[in-house]
């Protein structure tokens, strides 16, 4: 369920930029909070960075409370644990293709657009004086609430392709799913 909710954020922060130009954007990295809270009322919080590239590039890049990077490529998944020594290496079941879902938002209000995949509602905000994505929300399939706060983006800077190449270190666990 981790890996649904990770990978339907990462096609949500795609989203999140139809408040700009769609057309024009190219990559995307930003600091993010992601919070969320459980139906019973526990919260926990995560932080990171974030890279997106419109040529199905992303890596989400979690720093606190636990270490995690993950490296998406169009369908294809690895989860990078550190701290457990392992890497997961999985075949998603769909494509993401940013653009598709980034056309599909729609403006509720101002600054403010509303997007539905596989029956969750996603809300985007864009902040008023940057006019990027300043926030991600939605309760997912198991009721928790979810927020991804964005922080320090940068729209259409040069992302190296080396920030999304992973080589497992030899003492690694292996795990293909």
């Amino acid at each position: 369920m981790f890996y649904k909710i990770l990978l339907s954020l990462l096609c949500f922060l795609g989203l999140s930029n139809a408040a700009v130009d769609i057309k024009k954007l190219e990559t995307f990295k930003a600091q993010f909070t992601q919070i969320i809270e459980s139906s019973s009322g526990k919260t926990i919080e995560y932080k990171g960075d974030v890279f997106i590239k419109n040529t199905g590039k992303i890596l989400w890049k979690y720093k606190t409370p636990i270490e995690k990077n993950v490296y998406i490529l169009n369908n294809f998944a690895i989860i990078d644990e550190p701290e457990l020594e392992q890497a997961i290496y999985t075949q998603l079941q769909n494509e993401i293709n940013i653009i598709k879902l980034l056309q599909s938002a729609k403006e509720i209000e101002k600054n403010k657009y509303l997007t539905n995949i596989d029956n969750t509602d996603y809300i985007i905000e864009v902040s008023n004086e940057t006019s990027k994505i300043s926030k991600i929300s939605y309760k997912d399939k198991l009721e928790n609430s979810v927020e991804i706060n964005f922080e320090n983006s940068i729209e259409n800077n040069e992302i190296n392709d080396s920030v999304f190449k992973f080589s497992a270190p030899d003492y690694y666990d292996i795990i293909r799913k």
